[in-house]
């Protein structure tokens, strides 16, 4: 009796145990009353039946890692073999006293049950409980994108990241290494890159876009074709794929600053476009992607097309002639013109594109193409396949708890929880987490904002939704986060985790919840939050105005913002009428400059209960300010008003008691 408690109890905490592995299998499970496999000091390893490039990579990776690898027919405590009847990426893994049998039709299936083994093997470091696991990823495309133009990254950051998306199952590391900010990959053809847009008088991005964005200087640098191709061959070797992202057409300042007749304006000045309009232009960005499919062999290469400023193009010349010659009904079909031409040259190279979901407008980019999304575009509304990166969930240069704990972010908030809960679309062909580094410049500052939120993209990217556990990741996230800063990474801290804003954890009960709202002024489309009923639903908003609790007012006629009339329903004797704004200046989120505060019983002839001017003031804080009239007055109409010349205005409720 005492033996079978024994063993129940070391079949409990196993199945507890096993539970650290990160991302979790599809299936795991236990067998009861059998033996376990005991570990020696030296783990043999044979490998069966795998391609012998797979062979060589696979053997010199579990070396590195403590395991011996002896010939194939040498009995061993891990064997790895091949099985064609399983998935591209998926594995097969059994423990029992005799040994491991890891099974896959392919090198990276092998891959990933040997990261498996590994988690078990520290989770058990003397022996390992009989099991069986099933596993496959939920996406075939699971990525991690760094911006290295904002702030430039050294070779070896790179590398380590490279190590820590190989423990995740993570396979695209996508490169961000062109923008406004500098030029990270070397030119031989086009020295002045180097030379020129590579560099800023400023060390900081903030520095230098508050300076003037002027290039040339000491700060800066590019990463040599020698050391991407390094970067490369090293993340192969754990079954990654790096995909470079060249920006074009727009965000391309830095190019300019180099070679200004490329410009439709043609000078280092007043212009991110290329100018569609010039032969120039394409010639240029061919020789330079020949460079480029030099360093990287993937099939796809990330061509941009976010963020073109399409006036600049109808005030060109050459722009607007290469639109009545092609029959361009807009510039919005001039910008597809533009990414098919170059969609056409690397089909020609054996090649595709990947581009931003801003790339649909117009015609859109042809079917070869692969659409990333950031704005929320959903695979069943899109004919081409779609990788989903939404800002709301996947953009990790957002705060990840309280602001005022946090190192400046770009704004927002997203959590390891919100991460976590996001539920992709299953029709998608992939999911990745992106970090933006305009306000990040230290490898340090740029590895905290990775981690351990790159744990949930992982998770999220492999595990069947049904597998997903809050509770169960969350403790899982502070255990490898502790193991990842014995390793030297810089980790939030989850234990000191302050989580949400207050006020948007409890709902709030006034006079105006679920009465009628007539705007007569409109919200922004960009940002409707719930909609007509937001501003008395009764729920604040947290730190994110990307929440869908936040309604964001912008007017590009007047300083019009917020205008809303409320209909109470019945006269009513009212004590209090507020409304809370937010304060982010770096996304040109502001406080109003002006609140009028009315009421009365016609809502044609309201009075005036109060006038608040405001003088708007930068700061670096995520903050948060009421406006509002204390008093006594009856009414059945409350309307309430907020102007400003600059910037969108965000507000989350408005109150009345």
């Amino acid at each position: 009796m005492k033996k079978n408690n024994l063993i129940a109890t070391v079949f409990a905490m196993a199945a507890l145990s096993a539970s650290a592995i990160t991302p979790q299998p599809s299936s795991i499970s236990f067998i009861e009353n059998a033996k376990p496999l005991k570990l020696g000091k030296e783990t043999t390893v044979r490998i069966i039946g795998a391609e012998s490039s797979d062979s060589i990579r696979l053997a010199e990776y579990m070396s590195a890692h403590d395991f011996t690898v002896v010939p194939t027919k040498k009995k061993a405590q891990v064997s790895l073999s091949i099985d064609q009847q399983l998935g591209h990426e998926a594995y097969n893994l059994h423990v029992n006293n005799k040994g491991v049998s890891i099974s896959a039709s392919s090198g990276a299936g092998l891959f990933y049950g040997i990261q498996t083994l590994m988690d078990l093997r520290d989770d058990y470091s003397k022996s390992i409980p009989a099991l069986s696991i099933s596993d496959s990823p939920r996406f075939a495309y699971r990525g991690m994108m760094l911006d290295i133009s904002r702030h430039p990254r050294d070779k070896e950051f790179i590398l380590k990241q490279v190590r820590a998306m190989e423990r995740l199952n993570l396979n695209r590391l996508h490169l961000h290494l062109t923008d406004a900010a500098g030029w990270r990959i070397e030119s031989e053809k086009y020295p002045r890159l180097n030379t020129v847009a590579s560099w800023r008088p400023e060390e900081t991005w903030k520095e230098w876009n508050a300076g003037g964005n002027l290039y040339g200087g000491t700060h800066g640098g590019f990463l040599t074709k020698e050391e991407l191709k390094e970067i490369v061959d090293y993340a192969a070797d754990r079954y990654i794929t790096v995909i470079p992202e060249v920006e074009m057409p727009s965000h391309s300042e830095e190019v300019f600053a180099a070679y200004p007749m490329l410009s439709c304006t043609h000078t280092d000045k007043g212009c991110s476009n290329f100018c569609a309009g010039s032969e120039a232009t394409f010639e240029f960005i061919q020789e330079l992607l020949d460079e480029v499919l030099e360093i990287f062999p993937s099939e796809y290469i990330h061509i941009g097309g976010d963020e073109a400023p399409k006036g600049q193009w109808t005030e060109c010349d050459a722009c607007r002639k290469r639109m009545a010659d092609e029959g361009l009904a807009s510039p919005e079909h001039l910008q597809s013109y533009f990414i098919r031409r170059i969609q056409d040259y690397l089909s020609s190279k054996g090649r595709k594109a990947i581009v931003w979901d801003d790339a649909l407008e117009g015609d859109g980019p042809s079917e070869s193409a692969v659409i990333m999304s950031w704005r929320g575009t959903e695979p069943s509304s899109v004919s081409l396949p779609v990788i989903l990166s939404p800002g709301r969930y996947c953009y990790l240069d957002s705060y990840q708890d309280a602001p005022s704990t946090q190192p400046e972010a770009i704004g927002g908030y997203t959590s390891l929880s919100t991460l976590y809960d996001y539920d992709p679309d299953p029709a998608a062909v992939g999911f990745q987490g992106n970090l933006w580094c305009e306000y990040i410049p230290t490898d340090s500052h740029a590895e905290y904002m990775l981690y351990p939120r790159m744990l949930a993209v992982a998770e999220t990217a492999w595990t069947p939704a049904e597998r997903k556990n809050a509770d169960d990741f969350r403790r899982r996230a502070i255990s490898e986060s502790e193991r990842m800063r014995t390793e030297g990474f810089t980790v939030f801290d989850l234990n000191t985790e302050v989580g949400n804003r207050p006020e948007a954890q409890t709902p709030v009960d006034h006079l105006a919840k679920g009465k009628k709202v007539t705007y007569l002024s409109p919200y922004w489309k960009n940002y409707p939050a719930g909609g007509d009923s937001t501003l008395v639903d009764g729920l604040r908003g947290g730190w994110n105005y990307s929440d869908r609790l936040w309604q964001g007012f912008l007017s590009a006629d007047s300083d019009e913002r917020v205008d809303v009339l409320i209909d109470l329903g019945a006269e009513t004797p009212i004590q209090e009428i507020s409304a809370t704004f937010m304060q982010i200046c770096g996304p040109d989120v502001w406080f109003p400059e002006h609140v009028t505060i009315y009421a009365g019983n016609d809502p044609d002839d309201l009075t005036e209960l109060t006038s608040i001017n405001h003088t708007q003031i930068a700061d670096t804080e995520v903050s948060f300010r009421d406006f509002g009239w204390k008093g006594s007055a009856t009414a059945r109409y409350v309307r309430y008003r907020a102007t400003a010349a600059k910037g969108v205005i965000f507000i989350d409720e408005i109150i009345v008691r």
